[in-house]
């Protein structure tokens, strides 16, 4: 089967396609016929932690297809069922999916919005609901709020109930987001927002703030939280890993700091997050409630041609490749 594969060197990453077998499951395991993947950004960027300098590694992270084989121990899933869910590798023909870590596509979804779910629904499960406790009501801020994660988060605040703010340097960007239910667009990429995000709350400051940006906004996002207010740390495509810690708004204000990243998380904890999934967000997927907001739609031999796009940060929300 055709392949792609991702270098990492001299600071940026390359692709490459090969002619590999087909994978076959292990136990708990299914093979799919890939028909759509998403991408995702700290996948492309050397050093983010995703690709590391060295040899090639199969190249994609999330997808959706039509199961094509079983491993062992399989019983849940069978042949022909439409699934959604991480995949090793899935810029290809066929992948593997762990039944942890998988979910039926409700028949709503179209190839190309499954397989643009998983990933950034699952983080924003984790992020928004798990680790942060957004509730009806409460106010949100996203800095990015254009990314891939920015507009799940967005999606999903607005499915509780809650009001978002979101930044971004593009306001044509800002503009796409409102009919998602953008409460307040901030056209900013300074950290310059502490005051718009009090005046917005009536001076009590956002509840929860998911910082996609990175180091260079990180004091702002502080500074512009609530009492017992909660940051999310989940990107820096700034390339800024270092910022300064206002240890007094942390103590009087009782905040809480987490991050969000599954790279030392293991197969089980991972798959909590996708059991809370199915539990909290499925549903508006499936009853429409949540759309998939999709950037473009590329075939798998232009790749390249999408990894050039979100490299040059000009997409609102995700893209995805068609095989």
């Amino acid at each position: 089967m055709r392949a792609y594969f991702i270098r990492a060197a001299d600071g940026h990453t390359a692709l490459e396609t090969r002619e590999v077998p087909a994978p076959e499951p292990a136990p708990g395991q299914v093979r799919v016929r890939l028909r759509a993947a998403g991408l995702n950004r700290g996948e492309f960027i050397a050093g983010h932690g995703l690709t590391q300098p060295g040899a090639a590694k199969p190249a994609g992270m999330e997808g959706a297809g039509e199961i094509d084989k079983v491993g062992a121990g399989v019983t849940q899933f069978s042949i022909g069922e439409r699934v959604m869910g991480r995949v090793p590798g899935a810029f290809a023909e066929f992948g593997l999916m762990d039944v942890r870590e998988m979910v039926a596509v409700p028949g709503a979804l179209s190839w190309e919005q499954a397989g643009a779910v998983p990933l950034v629904f699952f983080l924003a499960q984790d992020m928004v609901l798990d680790q942060g406790g957004l509730r009806a009501g409460e106010w949100l801020l996203v800095t990015g709020v254009s990314s891939g994660v920015g507009v799940a988060a967005l999606q999903t605040a607005k499915a509780l109930g809650a009001k978002v703010i979101g930044t971004s340097g593009s306001a044509e960007k800002l503009d796409t987001l409102k009919p998602l239910g953008l409460d307040v667009a901030l056209h900013t990429r300074a950290a310059d927002f502490r005051d718009p995000v009090m005046k917005a709350t009536d001076g009590r400051g956002a509840n929860l703030a998911v910082n996609t940006v990175g180091g260079t906004v990180f004091g702002e996002c502080v500074r512009a939280l609530a009492f017992e207010g909660r940051l999310a740390i989940v990107g820096y495509v700034d390339g800024v890993l270092k910022a300064e810690m206002d240890l007094e708004a942390l103590h009087a204000k009782r905040l809480k700091l987490y991050g969000v990243s599954n790279k030392l998380r293991t197969v089980e904890q991972r798959a909590a997050t996708v059991r809370g999934f199915t539990r909290d967000l499925l549903p508006a997927l499936a009853e429409g409630r949540i759309k998939p907001l999709i950037d473009r739609v590329y075939s798998l031999d232009e790749l390249p041609a999408a990894k050039a796009r979100m490299e040059a940060n000009a997409h609102v929300g995700k893209i995805v490749v068609r095989m």
